[in-house]
């Protein structure tokens, strides 16, 4: 087998929007059995799929294989900027064959649209810079009783901010409430959603250890809260919230057992 080199080995994704890293093997056939196309994420060294299974927990990463394709798409949804790097395709040769991908996330710059008054026939547009901050520009019609008008353009950046309230440490007695806030601002439109980390694995909220749960409640300010009932000294450790479009933030949280 070999490697399809007309395959992409840069790929820009933007924050939040769902990418793919392709993978196109040529002459594996049907020796999928014997050869697995496999896929790493350099950053950590860490074994994402084998073949057509996905082995992170990570449920944003999955594997794309259509019957009889050569194809073996890296799919990444809600992709952030901690997933930039370097991506490995594998094939289980004697040695084993590499393809590397290089995955840049980016954010969209926007900027604020502006409205032209309807009753202006004719305009002409002057900018004048002042020592403030910005720029204004003074719109003039032949047309119109009104003398000028005035608005500010600016230049707005679509990534948000997440933060925790709290944050860096929380302390708290054994057999009390974790009650942790995460808070997204700024953001042009809602995450898609928002998971908790706990020492960088993902919370289960049906594990056996029970008492945990989420709220999340979207809107202009988009606010997630993680309750963790009659804590225990396991539950210690750092806690990360992840929006879908925006940086992760972290807390320590210290259970005494006072």
């Amino acid at each position: 087998p070999y490697f399809d080199k007309s395959a992409s080995k840069n790929v820009t994704a933007l924050l939040g929007k769902t990418t793919y890293l392709n993978c196109r093997v040529k002459n594996l056939g049907n020796r999928t059995m014997t050869l697995q196309v496999s896929w790493v994420r350099h950053r950590d060294v860490h074994l994402l799929t084998i073949g057509r299974y996905t082995y992170t927990n990570d449920q944003r990463f999955r594997v794309i294989h259509p019957a009889q394709s050569e194809d073996w798409t890296l799919q990444i949804k809600y992709p952030q900027h901690r997933d930039s790097g370097i991506y490995e395709c594998q094939v289980s040769t004697t040695p084993h064959m590499s393809h590397l991908v290089h995955l840049s996330v980016i954010v969209a710059a926007r900027v604020l649209p502006t409205r032209t008054p309807p009753q202006f026939a004719s305009l002409s547009l002057s900018l004048s810079l002042s020592r403030c901050v910005g720029a204004t520009a003074k719109l003039r019609g032949t047309k119109s009783p009104e003398r000028s008008k005035e608005f500010n353009l600016r230049s707005l950046s679509a990534e948000p901010i997440t933060e925790i309230l709290g944050a860096p440490d929380l302390y708290i007695n054994r057999g009390s409430t974790i009650n942790l806030t995460c808070v997204v601002l700024q953001s042009p439109e809602p995450p898609a959603y928002v998971y908790w980390n706990h020492n960088d694995a993902i919370i289960s909220y049906d594990s056996t250890r029970g008492g945990i749960s989420v709220v999340t409640e979207k809107g202009e300010t988009t606010t997630s809260f993680l309750l963790v009932q009659e804590a225990k000294p396991s539950d210690s450790g750092r806690y990360t919230c992840n929006p879908s479009n925006a940086q992760p933030k972290s807390i320590t949280v210290h259970v005494l057992n006072g």
